[in-house]
């Protein structure tokens, strides 16, 4: 009964493998691509927003601490 079907579903040819194969490795390269620089982009961002959150810090430091003197009784 299987020989019934190779002639309405006929194999594809070794070409079409090698096609896929090839679509295949383009998509995964295109992805590895666009992860790479999107976490590149978020080392960038969390680079700078480090930075500032240490200068806030030390001008913070700096600062008279109200809380701390109303908390001494």
């Amino acid at each position: 009964m299987s020989k019934d079907f190779t002639y309405i579903i006929p194999t594809p040819p070794p070409e079409v493998e090698e096609v896929f194969a090839t679509v295949e490795v383009t998509r995964e390269y295109y992805n590895e691509v666009q992860i790479r620089s999107e976490h590149k982009l978020y080392c960038e961002w969390y680079r700078t927003t480090a930075t500032r959150h240490r200068q806030e810090l030390e001008k913070m430091r700096g600062e008279l601490n109200l809380f701390a003197w109303f908390r001494r009784q």
